[in-house]
């Protein structure tokens, strides 16, 4: 249940068990409630890479009109890099603001290892549900070559989170 606009009380009104059930219990409700597993769909601007043996996974929590969003994919020893830059599925579109000038509105983190540890700025489009990785030392997506020559090994992964605002 998505949390809901506060209900305006009348002075004398006589309040019911149901309406504060909605009013308290399922708005607390919907705040404590446990993250949702969602399965993110790794793409990319040229040819899609392939996770083979590798794996996906994601997780999101809303409270209202916020999404928080976290995946992580772990390369396998079959999986497949593509070609171009890469872009992660989200599990809601982000709010697309009026007035406003930038591409991606909605910024968080990520993090690589491959030879080594790579971090990076997550963005979300405005008016999508794709988050793309910019990396701080290239200043530019994450790619097969980006943040550095990504290889098919268990030990490989790319994770991230972002916070959004859902349409």
């Amino acid at each position: 249940m998505a949390l809901a606009t506060p209900r305006t009380w009348v002075v004398g009104e006589v309040v019911t068990a149901a309406q504060l059930n909605a009013e308290i219990r399922d708005q607390w409700n919907d705040l404590i409630a446990p993250w949702v597993a969602f399965t993110p769909t790794w793409g990319s601007t040229g040819t899609a890479p392939a996770l083979g043996n590798g794996g996906i996974v994601g997780w999101h929590k809303d409270i209202g009109k916020t999404c928080h969003a976290l995946w992580e994919i772990t390369f396998g020893t079959t999986t497949t890099f593509g070609t171009g830059t890469y872009s992660w599925t989200m599990p809601h579109t982000a709010k697309n603001p009026t007035g406003s000038t930038t591409t991606l509105n909605y910024l968080g983190s990520a993090r690589g290892h491959g030879a080594d540890w790579y971090a990076g700025t997550v963005g979300v489009a405005r008016g999508t549900n794709l988050a793309r990785i910019y990396s701080h030392k290239e200043a530019t997506e994450w790619s097969p070559t980006i943040p550095v020559t990504w290889t098919a090994a268990s030990s490989r992964y790319i994770s991230g989170e972002v916070t959004f605002e859902i349409a």
